[in-house]
C-alpha cells in the first residue's frame, strides 16, 4: 500500500494487530536449536481494565519480547488472567442485586458460581481486548485463566503435596478480617487511612485492695477501641517502669465484665507513651496477640463474623485450642450489638460506673478493607496456613547467591527484609469464588486432604457410610498465582513447553508485590520444579522492578482523586465532556465530583487528543528511568507524537526521492562521506541500544533512537542526500550509493525501533523491505532480524569530517539568522584558523557544502590576512567570516545599531546615577548593590561592541 500524506495511526494500528494475531505471529518459532526466551505476563484481574501501570509494564515486556523474537530466539510471552476472588464475587453480587434483587445466598453456591462463569464469558475480557490495542504480542493461543481446568488441577496438586509434607496446616490464628465481606484478607488488600478519632482513658481497678505508688486504686488505660475491653486478658507495663514494678503479677478487675486479669511486664508497653499501661486483647489486636503468646495468655474472641458482639466469648489457649481457663462471659447488654454501637453503650456504662476518666482527640491510622470499605477487625479464626519459613529458606538463598537478581539492585534489600522475617502465610478465604480447598471433614471434625472425595476415601481407607463435608473455604488468589510460571506451561505434566521455556527469563513487576507475589513464586517454584540434577529450579533469572506512574504533580493516581489517566484515551483521544463523566462516575459526594470536574476542565480544556499507540509506548519507555517513580508528562507524549510524525514524513521523502530507481548494493568506493558517516553512527546506535536493552535501560533505548532518527538521520543525513542527489557532477553509481544508503538505513532503523514502536515501523517497513529484497516469508517486520552492529562499519574518520562540516554549516546558518539574511542569499564565507586536515575536508566536500549551506566555495585565510569588515562566528578551533556587504543594508543596519546604542546609554546613565546615590548605597543590601554594578558593566561592554560594529559598517 502507498503511504498516506499525513501520519494517521488510527487508520492502520488495529488492522495491523489483527493481521499479526490471525497469522499466528505471536507464537514461539518452535526452533529447538535456538535459544529459548520467555516472559510470564503478571496476570491482570479478570474484572480489570487497562491502567497506566499495565500500559507501562506491558510496553516494557513487549519491547523485550519483540527484540528477542527478532534476535532469532524461540520466544514465548505467556499470558492469562487472574480470577480475582473478592473482586469478581463482588462484581457479580452487585449485578445480581441491581438486576434481579437477589443475593448469592438466594441462589446457593453452585448456581452463583455458574453466574460468575457466565459473567466471565460475557464481560470478563475487557483487559485482554485493551492489551491488543496496546500492541502486546502475547501468545493468545496459550492464554490461561487461574480457574481453568489445568491450573485448578495444579493448585490441588500443590496443596495436597504440601499438606502431606506437613508444609500446610490448619490453625486458629489472628487475621485481617473484613466484616462486610466476611472473609480473611491479605495485607495488600488492607488500606491504612488517617482518621480523626479519640483516645479514651479508662480506670481498671486493682484487685485485693492494692494501690499504686501514688496511692491510686486503679491503673489508667488509654485505648482507641474501648469495645475490645470485653476480650482483655491482661494489662502490660514495661519491666523497667518503676511506677508499676510492685504490681507485676498482681490482678486487675476488668471493667464492666468483673473478670480478674493479670498485670504482666512486657517491652510492648512504652513508658513514654500514654499512661505506660496497655490493655492486652490477644484475639483482636496483632501486637496484643504477640504479647499473649509470650505470656501464654488466654485469647477471647468476642465478635461474630460480621463484627457484632457474641453471646459469649470464645476462649482459646495460645495454641488455638478451646480452653476453659478463663470465663468468656459477656454482659447481656452488649450481646448482639454492632461493634460501634457496643462501643457507645460501653462508654456510657463506664461513665455511670465512675470508671471513665477523660477523652482526647486522637488522629490514628485505621485499616480498611480496600474492597469492602469498612474498618478491618483483627479476628481469631480457623484458617489454612503455609509454613513459609521452611519454603522461604531456599528462596532467600537463590537471591543471595545470584541465581536470581533484582534490577535495580536496591530492591534486593526489600526482598531480604521480608524473607528474613517470614510469618506463616494464611491461604484460606471465606468466599465462594475461587479454588475450593481440597479438604474434607467427618462428623467428628477430623480432616482429610486429597484431590477428590473419592481419593480421600481411598487414601484414608474410609468406609462409604462415613459422611464427608468439603471445606467451604477457597484459596487466596496469591496461592494460585504463585504457581504461575510453571502451572501455565502444563505442570504437573512434563510438557514440552515446560522443558523449553522454564525457568522464564525475566519478571517485570512493581515493588509493591515483591513479597506478595514475587517471593511466593520463588518459594513455590523452587519446591516443585527441579533441574535435571535435582537442584531447585528458579522461576526466572531476573526481576525487573518498575516505578509507579504518578500524575503530573507527583500524586498517586486513584479514582477517588479523579486524576486517573486511561492509556486508551491517550491512544484514541477523548472529548472533555466524556473525560469529566468518566472521572466523576460513581462519585458518592457531589462536592468532590464537582471539584474533580473543575480541575479536569482546567487541565484538559479541549479533552485529550489522539496520539496513537506508538507515541504512548515511546513515551513510557522514555520515562522508564531505573526503578524510579514517574511523573506523567503530557508534553512528552505530544513531543513523541511529533517524533512519530517526523519518521513518517522522512520516510515519505525517502520513498519519493528514490521512486523509480533500481537500487543495487553499492561498492564501498562509491559511498559518499555522508553515507559512510550515517552507517558509522548507525553501528554505534545499534550497539548502544543492544547494551541498553540487556541492562533494562528503556529510557536510554528511547534516547538513542530519538537522537539518531531525528538528529542524525532526518536533520543532517537527509540534508546531505538532497545535495548529493542533485549533484550532476556525480556518477550514476554514486547516486545509487546514496539512494541505496537512504533506504538501507531507514529499513534498518525501522527494525531497530520496532520493539518500542511496532505499528508505524511495520507500516513503513512494508514499503522499504521490497526495495532491498528483504521481505520475508511471513511478510512482517516482526520476524525480520534485529540489526547487528558488526554488519556496519565504524568509521571514525568520516564522523570527524562530518562533525566539522556540521559545525561549519551551523555557524553559517546562525550568522544568516543573526544578520537576517534570507535563505536564498548566497554567501561567500571565509574560514580563518582551519587546520590542514579541515581544509582538506572542505575541499573534498566542496560541492556538498555549497549546496547544503547555499554558499560560494570556501576561501581560507591566514590569521593575519587583511579582510573586509565581516560578521564572524567561531566553530571548533576555527572561525567563519561573512563580508558584511553580503549580509546587510548599510544604512538600515547602522540605524538599528544606533537605536540599540542610545538605549544602552540611557541604561548606563541611570545605573551610574543609582550607584552614585548615597541614599541607595547606604540602605540597599550588598547583594543588590553588587548586582547593579554587574549590570552596569555588562551594559558598557555591550555598548562597546555595538559601537565597534557601527565603526566597521561605516567603512563599507
Amino acid at each position: 500500500m502507498e503511504m498516506d500524506k499525513t501520519y494517521q495511526p488510527e487508520k492502520f494500528e488495529s488492522k495491523i494487530y489483527i493481521n499479526w494475531e490471525n497469522n499466528g505471529l505471536f507464537k514461539p518459532s518452535g526452533d529447538t536449536a535456538a535459544k529459548a526466551y520467555s516472559i510470564a505476563l503478571p496476570p491482570p484481574n479478570v474484572t480489570g481494565s487497562l491502567h497506566m501501570g499495565h500500559a507501562f509494564q506491558q510496553t516494557i515486556m513487549d519491547s523485550l519480547i519483540r527484540f528477542h523474537r527478532m534476535n532469532g530466539d524461540n520466544t514465548l510471552w505467556q499470558c492469562g488472567t487472574d480470577h480475582a476472588g473478592i473482586a469478581t464475587q463482588m462484581v457479580v453480587e452487585r449485578k445480581l442485586a441491581k438486576e434481579e434483587n437477589l443475593t448469592r445466598h438466594d441462589l446457593g453456591r453452585e448456581k452463583f458460581i455458574e453466574r460468575i462463569w457466565k459473567w466471565r464469558q460475557e464481560s470478563g475480557g475487557t483487559i485482554t481486548r485493551q492489551m491488543r490495542r496496546l500492541g502486546d504480542s502475547v501468545d493468545w493461543s496459550r492464554e490461561r485463566f487461574t480457574m481453568d481446568e489445568g491450573l485448578s488441577n495444579a493448585v490441588k496438586e500443590v496443596f495436597v503435596r504440601l499438606y502431606d509434607e506437613d508444609l500446610i496446616y490448619r490453625g486458629k490464628r489472628l487475621v485481617n478480617w473484613d466484616p462486610k465481606l466476611r472473609t480473611a484478607i491479605s495485607d495488600l488488600e488492607v488500606e491504612n487511612k488517617e482518621v480523626k478519632g479519640y483516645m479514651w482513658y479508662i480506670r481498671y481497678k486493682l484487685a485485693d485492695g492494692l494501690t499504686t505508688n501514688e496511692g491510686k486504686d486503679y491503673l489508667l488505660i488509654a485505648t482507641t477501641r474501648p469495645e475490645t475491653l470485653l476480650g482483655d486478658t491482661a494489662v502490660a507495663v514495661n519491666p523497667k517502669d518503676e511506677r508499676f514494678k510492685n504490681l507485676v503479677g498482681k490482678d486487675l478487675i476488668l471493667p464492666l465484665v468483673n473478670r480478674r486479669i493479670p498485670i504482666v511486664a512486657d517491652e510492648h508497653a512504652d513508658m513514654e507513651t500514654g499512661t505506660g499501661c496497655v490493655k492486652i486483647t490477644p484475639a483482636h489486636d496483632f501486637n496484643d496477640y504477640a504479647v499473649g503468646k509470650r505470656h501464654k495468655l488466654a485469647m477471647i474472641n468476642i465478635m461474630t463474623e460480621d463484627a457484632c458482639i457474641r453471646e459469649e466469648g470464645e476462649v482459646f489457649n495460645t495454641d488455638g485450642m478451646p480452653s476453659d481457663e478463663v470465663s468468656g462471659y459477656i454482659p447481656e447488654a452488649y450481646r448482639g450489638l454492632d461493634r460501634f454501637k457496643a462501643r457507645d453503650l460501653i462508654l456510657e456504662d463506664l461513665k455511670s460506673a465512675g470508671l471513665f476518666d477523660h477523652i482526647e482527640d486522637h488522629t490514628l491510622s485505621q485499616p480498611f478493607g480496600d474492597r469492602g470499605g469498612v474498618p478491618i477487625e483483627p479476628m481469631l479464626t480457623d484458617q489454612w496456613y503455609v509454613r513459609a519459613s521452611v519454603l522461604g529458606k531456599p528462596a532467600l538463598e537463590a537471591v543471595e547467591d545470584g541465581r536470581i537478581k533484582f534490577v535495580p539492585a536496591q530492591y534486593t534489600n526489600m526482598y531480604y527484609s521480608w524473607m528474613r522475617d517470614l510469618q506463616d502465610w494464611c491461604i484460606s478465604r471465606q468466599l465462594w469464588w475461587g479454588h475450593r480447598i481440597p479438604a474434607w471433614y467427618d462428623e467428628k471434625g477430623n480432616i482429610y486432604v486429597a484431590r477428590s472425595e473419592e481419593e480421600v476415601r481411598s487414601k484414608y481407607n474410609l468406609d462409604q457410610n462415613i459422611v464427608l463435608t468439603q471445606d467451604p473455604d477457597v484459596l487466596d488468589t496469591w496461592f494460585s498465582s504463585a504457581l504461575w510460571t510453571f502451572s501455565t506451561l502444563g505442570w504437573p505434566d512434563n510438557t514440552k513447553e515446560l522443558e523449553t521455556f522454564h525457568p522464564t527469563s525475566v519478571l517485570v513487576t512493581g515493588f509493591d508485590i515483591i513479597f506478595f507475589w514475587v517471593a511466593r513464586m520463588i518459594m513455590m517454584t523452587m519446591h516443585f520444579m527441579k533441574n535435571p540434577d535435582g537442584t531447585p529450579q528458579v522461576p526466572f533469572h531476573t526481576v525487573y522492578v518498575t516505578g509507579l506512574i504518578r500524575d503530573e504533580e507527583g500524586q498517586k493516581m486513584s479514582k477517588s482523586k479523579g486524576n486517573v489517566l486511561d492509556p486508551l484515551d491517550m491512544i484514541d483521544g477523548i472529548d472533555i465532556d466524556s473525560l469529566v463523566k468518566k472521572r466523576t462516575a460513581n462519585m458518592m459526594q457531589p462536592q468532590i465530583a464537582e471539584k474533580i470536574a473543575k480541575r479536569t476542565r482546567k487541565q484538559f480544556p479541549d479533552g485529550i487528543s489522539a496520539h496513537g499507540t506508538d507515541a504512548l509506548r515511546f513515551t513510557l519507555c522514555a520515562l522508564a528511568s531505573n526503578g524510579r517513580d514517574i511523573n506523567w508528562d503530557m508534553k512528552r507524549l505530544e513531543g513523541y507524537r511529533n517524533f512519530c510524525n517526523k519518521i513518517w514524513n522522512a520516510s515519505r521523502f525517502v520513498l519519493m526521492n528514490i521512486d523509480g530507481m533500481s537500487l543495487v548494493k553499492p561498492q564501498a568506493s562509491d559511498l559518499s562521506l555522508a553515507d559512510r558517516f550515517i552507517y558509522s553512527k548507525l553501528a554505534t546506535a545499534i550497539k548502544d541500544i543492544r547494551e541498553a536493552l540487556d541492562a533494562y535501560r528503556f529510557d536510554q533505548v528511547a534516547t538513542i533512537l530519538y537522537e539518531f532518527i531525528w538528529n542524525e538521520y532526518c536533520d543532517w543525513y537527509l540534508e546531505f542526500t538532497k545535495a548529493i542527489l542533485k549533484d550532476d557532477a556525480l556518477s550514476a553509481a554514486q547516486h545509487n550509493a546514496t539512494a541505496y544508503t537512504l533506504v538501507d538505513v531507514l529499513e534498518t532503523v525501522l527494525r531497530m525501533a520496532h520493539p518500542v514502536i511496532p505499528f508505524i515501523t511495520e507500516t513503513i517497513w512494508q514499503q522499504c523491505a521490497p526495495l532491498l529484497n528483504r521481505m520475508n516469508d511471513e511478510k512482517t517486520i516482526m520476524v525480520a532480524p534485529y540489526p547487528k552492529a558488526e554488519d556496519y562499519v565504524f568509521d571514525a574518520a568520516a564522523e570527524k569530517d562530518i562533525l566539522w562540516i556540521k559545525d561549519f554549516v551551523t555557524a553559517v546558518r546562525n550568522l544568516r539568522a543573526e544578520m537576517k539574511a534570507g535563505p536564498g542569499v548566497k554567501l561567500a564565507p571565509i574560514v580563518r584558523g582551519a587546520s590542514e586536515d579541515e581544509q582538506r575536508c572542505a575541499k573534498d566536500n566542496s560541492r556538498c557544502l555549497t549546496l547544503v549551506a547555499n554558499i560560494e566555495p570556501i576561501v581560507f585565510a591566514d590569521s593575519d590576512a587583511k579582510l573586509p569588515p565581516c560578521a564572524s562566528k567561531p566553530f571548533g578551533t576555527a572561525e567563519v567570516l561573512i563580508p558584511m556587504k553580503d549580509l546587510v543594508n548599510k544604512d538600515a543596519e547602522i540605524k538599528r545599531l544606533n537605536d540599540m546604542a542610545n538605549k544602552l546609554k540611557g541604561l548606563i546613565k541611570g545605573g551610574e546615577a543609582k550607584l552614585n546615590n548615597e541614599a541607595f548605597t547606604s540602605k540597599a543590601p550588598a547583594k543588590i548593590i553588587e548586582g547593579a554594578k554587574a549590570q552596569l558593566e555588562l551594559n558598557k561592554a555591550q555598548l562597546s561592541k555595538i559601537e565597534s560594529q557601527i565603526e566597521e559598517l561605516s567603512k563599507l
